[in-house]
């Protein structure tokens, strides 16, 4: 088994991006709202006035959203395949998806 993490800053393809998976046999994935370090130091300021003029003007960053799901190992390629659908992973402000090894899980139906 493996989790299949994708941190997505397109947020709005959050939803096509379940439901095709959910078509294609993944019955289960947890979605959080997230904000990545770069972001959080936006906000940031050193106390200088450049600092302080910089949160004023600048807009805030949306936050991102995370979703993972554990699948059959059979099941990554597809899960990648179908979130590339939607999102380019190659270009930059898209999201990012890895996987982690699940060795061991309860509650879990796959």
């Amino acid at each position: 088994m493996k989790m299949v993490v994708l941190i997505l800053q397109r947020v709005e393809m959050m939803q096509p991006i379940l439901e095709r998976l959910e078509r294609r046999g993944v019955h289960g994935a947890t979605i959080l709202d997230c904000k990545g370090a770069a972001s959080a130091l936006e906000n940031y300021t050193d106390g200088s006035f450049l600092g302080s003029l910089r949160a004023v003007l600048e807009p805030a960053r949306e936050q991102n959203q995370m979703m993972f799901t554990v699948v059959a190992d059979d099941m990554v390629e597809m899960v990648f395949e179908t979130i590339e659908e939607f999102v380019d992973l190659e270009k930059p402000y898209q999201g990012v998806a890895f996987t982690v090894p699940v060795d061991f899980a309860k509650g879990i139906r796959l």
